[in-house]
């Protein structure tokens, strides 16, 4: 047998999930824990396990799979780029790179001056946007303000500003001068911000902390505050943006200075961008300052490139506002849930848990082991918590599919636990 024949015969996808699992375990970092099922295929919102089992994604990798799984016009994107021009470095352009960074710009209604910088995830986007705020504050103004229960990435200037200690801590000391003020304290924030604050870097929903929405009046008030202090609004739009929520960015209207996206920007092609409002911000980072091996490669512009047609030729946007709208309220009126959060297609489910009976672990994680052994695949930000971020193209009968379940769901999580 051939080397490569020897290769491809110890990664068949007709292996078992415990075989495969046990192979995880030994050969793999444990920071994931040990991953629930082993997929194989997806086609739209359903994906296939190595064992044969089905299930609807209502999770979409984390709010990532914008057109769901295999979508044609993305994987012919990337199959011709890649038959194409692959990986060139940033030595040189590419075609799709330069048609992105227009397409974007356009899509943020970007002032004269404006560009983007392309990146390979969101904690790479947003430790670029804590550069940029270094070098708009200089000595001068040491300081960056952030929310608390703020998710910005792994990385350090990005778990720095990240408002969670406990993924901080085990990481110390963090980068100086970032600071986190409670999330939707007006007053707070304005106490807080000066003529030292080189920035304010906020989410407007806080997907990780349980998907919490800012106040409605909040971001109006981070701009006024960084405007009269003469320090960056930033928004990290990661998690949010490129439709997620039924417009192209949650911050539509706000005017800030640099907004950073990831997630749904590539429909599952690891890409991310920070895009920098205007000619004064866009001139903080110059030649050699910061940089990037593979962020905007060909087959990566590509296939964001395709993302962002498959949202606009499809009427998504509307879909996701309409069917969002539809779902929150037939979620909110379940036995058992407490609260619906969110916007579009990124949902927080608040269940009404009674702490004398609720599973060690919390409701939620329960709730989301019993959904996976009836074929749903949503996850959990907290005990009490479910998050759903389906594919954008999703149908409103699989979204339905799923709230009819929620009941039998949460009976189920009870008695297992």
């Amino acid at each position: 047998m051939s080397e490569t024949a020897e290769t491809a015969e110890t990664v068949s996808p007709t292996s078992s999930s415990q075989d495969l699992l046990g192979r995880y375990r030994e050969s793999l970092l444990g920071v994931f824990g040990t991953p629930q099922r082993v997929l194989v295929r997806g086609s739209g919102a359903a994906v296939v396990d190595a064992d044969g089992g089905e299930y609807l994604d209502l999770l979409a990798g984390i709010a990532v799979n914008a057109l769901g799984h295999a979508h044609p016009r993305v994987t012919a994107a990337i199959s011709e780029q890649a038959a194409t021009l692959g990986h060139i470095s940033n030595l040189f352009t590419s075609p799709p790179q330069i048609a992105l960074a227009e397409t974007l710009l356009r899509l943020a209604e970007a002032p004269a001056g404006s560009k983007a910088f392309f990146t390979n995830s969101g904690t790479e986007s947003n430790e670029a946007a804590f550069k940029l705020a270094r070098r708009h504050g200089g000595a001068e103004r040491p300081r960056i303000i952030a929310l608390e229960n703020s998710f910005h990435g792994r990385t350090m200037g990005a778990l720095a500003m990240t408002g969670k200690p406990a993924q901080r801590e085990p990481f110390e000391p963090m980068p100086a001068g970032v600071e986190h003020v409670p999330a939707g304290d007006v007053e707070a924030l304005r106490a807080a911000v000066d003529e030292t604050v080189a920035a304010v870097v906020v989410e407007p929903i806080q997907g990780e902390a349980g998907v919490r929405e800012l106040p409605d009046d909040y971001l109006t008030a981070v701009r006024a505050v960084t405007r009269e202090a003469g320090a960056l609004m930033i928004v990290d739009e990661v998690q949010t943006g490129v439709g997620r929520t039924g417009a192209w960015f949650a911050s539509a209207g706000a005017d800030p200075d640099a907004v950073t996206l990831a997630k749904g920007l590539g429909g599952g092609f690891p890409i991310g961008a920070l895009i920098t409002r205007g000619e004064e911000v866009s001139a903080l980072l110059t030649a050699g300052q910061h940089g990037t091996t593979f962020g905007g490669n060909p087959m990566a512009t590509a296939a964001a490139l395709a993302t962002i047609a498959g949202i606009e030729e499809e009427g998504l946007l509307e879909h996701v506002r309409s069917l969002g709208e539809r779902a929150a309220a037939a979620l909110a009126a379940v036995d058992g849930v407490a609260e619906v959060r969110g916007r579009g297609l990124l949902l927080g489910v608040e269940l009404d848990a009674d702490p004398e009976t609720a599973p060690a672990a919390g409701l939620a994680p329960a709730v989301v082991a019993a959904a996976l052994e009836a074929g749903f695949i949503i996850n959990a930000t907290g005990p009490t918590t479910l998050r759903l971020a389906p594919p954008l193209n999703i149908a409103e009968e699989q979204v339905l599919g799923f709230v009819e379940a929620l009941p039998g769901l949460l009976a189920a999580a009870k008695e297992n636990s």
